[in-house]
C-alpha cells in the first residue's frame, strides 16, 4: 500500500493511495466506529499500519466510498513532514562516481538535511538569489519503521517501514566552495519528498528499480538503484553503527549518473521556471518547479 498525506479546502489528513483516488483512513474509521492514529508519523512510530489495512480490508464498498476523495481534488504534502533526522549518502552509485572520475567509497560517506528542508510533490524549489549552480540529485529514500542500532543486515529489512523519493537539491557553487556539503544542501525547499509511502510489502526488491529524472522534457538520470554500492540493507546497517535510527528518519541512498554539474560538454544547471520530474519503479511521480527567491 502507499500511505499519503493531503490537503483540501478545510484540512489536513493522511490515507492510502489507490491508482486516482485517495481513502481518508481517519475519515473511514470514524465512519465505521474505529480509531486510527492521528498522523502518519504516529502511525509509523506505533508500528500500527497493520490495524490501517485491517481496517480496509473490513470495510464495505460503501464505507470505503464515504471515505474516498479523487486526488485532483487534494493536496499532496510530504508523507513525513518532521522527520527525526535526514540523512543522506554521496557517491552511492557506481556511474556517479564514474561521471566524476571517483572510485566509489567502501563505506556510506554521510551528510545531513535540516527538517525545515522539506517540501512535498508540486511545491517549489526556491532558487535564492545568490546560488547560481543550482542542481537536482534523484534519491530512493528509506522510511525507517522501528527503532534500530548496531543491528546486522539480516534485521535491518524489519526496521524499514517503506521508501519514498527524495530529491536532494543542491547549490553546487556553495557545496564546491566549502568542500563539505551541509550548507549547499540545507536551504529550505531542498529536500522535496513523496509522492508518497510504499510499504515494504508492497515494495519485494528494492535492490533493482528504475530510477529516472526528467528537467522539463528532457531525460538527464536514466538508472537502475542495481548500481547502488552500497543496497538499502546495508546502508542501514552501516548507520545504525553510527547513529540510533528512529521511527520516521529518511534515509536518501545517493544518486546515480547524469546530475546537472557533470553534463558534458558543459553543466546545465537549474534555471527559474524548470521542471524537475523524477520517478522512480514502484514508487510514485514527485514533480517541482524551480521559483527565484
Amino acid at each position: 500500500m502507499k500511505l499519503v498525506s493531503f490537503s483540501d479546502t478545510r484540512t489536513s489528513s493522511f490515507g492510502i493511495l489507490e491508482g486516482a483516488r485517495v481513502v481518508c483512513l481517519p475519515t473511514l474509521a470514524k465512519v465505521v466506529g474505529q480509531q486510527v492514529p492521528s498522523s502518519p508519523e504516529i502511525l509509523i512510530e506505533e508500528g500500527s499500519y497493520g490495524r490501517a489495512e485491517t481496517l480496509l480490508q473490513n470495510s464495505t464498498r460503501r464505507e470505503l466510498e464515504t471515505a474516498t476523495y479523487p486526488v485532483s481534488q487534494l493536496r499532496l504534502l510530504a508523507p513525513i513532514r518532521k522527520p527525526p533526522k535526514i540523512i543522506c549518502l554521496g557517491l552511492n552509485y557506481k556511474d556517479h562516481a564514474e561521471e566524476q572520475g571517483k572510485t566509489p567509497p567502501d563505506e556510506p560517506v554521510i551528510f545531513m538535511k535540516p527538517g525545515t528542508a522539506i517540501i512535498g510533490t508540486g511545491e517549489n524549489i526556491v532558487k535564492p538569489d545568490f546560488v547560481k549552480q543550482l542542481d537536482y540529485e534523484a534519491e530512493l529514500a528509506i522510511v525507517i519503521g522501528k527503532g534500530a542500532k548496531n543491528i546486522s543486515i539480516e534485521e535491518a529489512k524489519s526496521c524499514i517501514f517503506g521508501y519514498t523519493i527524495l530529491n536532494d537539491v543542491s547549490a553546487r557553487d556553495i557545496q564546491f566552495k566549502d568542500r563539505q556539503w551541509t550548507r549547499g544542501k540545507s536551504f529550505d525547499t531542498f529536500a522535496p519528498t513523496g509522492p508518497c509511502i510504499t510499504t515494504t510489502a508492497q515494495l519485494h526488491n528494492p535492490t533493482n528499480l528504475r530510477i529516472r529524472t526528467w528537467v522539463n522534457k528532457q531525460l538527464r538520470q536514466d538508472s537502475t538503484t542495481r548500481n547502488m554500492t552500497l543496497n538499502v540493507f546495508e546502508i542501514v546497517r552501516h548507520l545504525s553503527r553510527v547513529m540510533t535510527l528512529e521511527p520516521c528518519d529518511i534515509i536518501a541512498t545517493g544518486t546515480p549518473a547524469g546530475v546537472g554539474f557533470a553534463m558534458k560538454p558543459q553543466p546545465k544547471f537549474l534555471q527559474d521556471g524548470d521542471v524537475v520530474t523524477i520517478e522512480i519503479e514502484g514508487v510514485g511521480i514527485l514533480r517541482n518547479q524551480v521559483r527565484g527567491e
